[in-house]
């Protein structure tokens, strides 16, 4: 850019925010990124470059995959010299998948990604569309006296909370507070103005450059666990073909039934080099295997900690660690190891 405003790359891919209605249907259309201007003319009150992107034909959040995320990926990398900030419109369903698996893939981010959407279409009178993108556009473009950025991290920002992206999940299909992290604090807040806590933002070593990764193995599931679970269900799950890895949802802190058949299939998928991973089924709080007699059986089987990871974090770090062909050790000691923030480990 040839001044000192900021400049926002805004990506849009789909999802309830890029909506409208149309007057003569009454159906809810895509409206065209290029005009976003003439939707949101509050945007014109920034003295920001902001330019757009948009997926052709835009998707439905419950569509995106693997391939969806390394196209957003590249867009930032493509684009990374040229804009001080990201931000993603993305549909709420998923929303929290895809910012798990960027804060993977864009190692050494140094700019802000936030990702954003709404609940009502931008095109509706009530819309929490409006607030959710300007206030993530500020964010998107906000940086120290000394140039850097505020928040160089991938993170959603939803209904005047800004959160870790790899640490929230998506809690309501209704109302305008979808999304929160459990187990760890919000990065901000906006109000009158808009609060950044920085002693709770990751710093990137200032030394190295962004370096972007694309590569995702999907031969994983989540196995939740419940009362009466069979062994037939189990055994099913273990002997999927090509399967690699499982997200295993326990419950409280990490227990599972000490029925022999049961430990016995795990030991025997451990053995086979399928890793397996424990995550609690509270929406807060961590394993602790070593608690309780049943978690340190589980440990003792081949088990190793998710600690206080989501559900969507655990599958996508698994999915991306995979990806890379690393071998099943080096794939357990990553799990173990807090890449992006998502894990807390004290």
């Amino acid at each position: 850019m040839t001044d000192f405003a900021p400049s926002v790359l805004l990506i849009y891919t789909g999802g309830t925010i890029g909506m409208i209605e149309n007057p003569e249907t009454g159906a809810l259309e895509s409206f065209n990124f290029d005009h976003l201007l003439n939707f949101v003319p509050e945007l014109k009150r920034f003295n920001y470059h902001i330019n757009t992107y948009s997926f052709d034909p835009p998707i439905d959040s419950s569509d995106m995959e693997p391939y969806h995320w390394a196209r957003l990926a590249r867009i930032v990398e493509r684009n990374y010299e040229q804009y001080d900030g990201f931000v993603i419109l993305h549909g709420t369903d998923t929303m929290a998948y895809t910012a798990s698996a960027l804060s993977f893939m864009l190692e050494n981010l140094s700019k802000p990604v936030v990702l954003t959407g709404s609940q009502l279409p931008m095109g509706m009178l009530r819309t929490d569309g409006k607030e959710n993108l300007i206030t993530a556009i500020e964010i998107a473009a906000a940086k120290h006296p000394d140039g850097t950025a505020m928040v160089p991290e991938v993170c959603i920002y939803f209904e005047r909370d800004l959160m870790r992206g790899n640490r929230t999940t998506k809690i309501n299909a209704e109302k305008f507070n979808a999304f929160k992290s459990y187990n760890y604090p919000c990065l901000g807040h906006s109000a009158i103005d808009i609060k950044i806590k920085p002693e709770r933002i990751r710093r990137p070593d200032a030394s190295r450059p962004l370096k972007a990764h694309y590569l995702f193995d999907t031969n994983v599931v989540v196995l939740t666990l419940f009362p009466g679970i069979q062994e037939s269900i189990i055994t099913s799950v273990f002997n999927i073909k090509g399967l690699k890895a499982v997200v295993m949802k326990t419950f409280g802190s990490g227990n599972a039934p000490q029925k022999p058949w049961f430990i016995k299939l795990i030991k025997e998928a451990a053995e086979r080099n399928i890793i397996i991973i424990n995550i609690t089924q509270c929406q807060s709080g961590s394993v602790e295997m070593e608690r309780y007699e049943t978690g340190r059986q589980l440990l003792e089987a081949g088990v190793i900690s998710g600690y206080d990871s989501t559900p969507e974090c655990a599958l996508t770090k698994l999915m991306f660690l995979l990806g890379h062909d690393l071998p099943p050790e080096e794939v357990r000691r990553l799990m173990n190891t807090n890449l992006a923030g998502e894990i807390t480990l004290e």
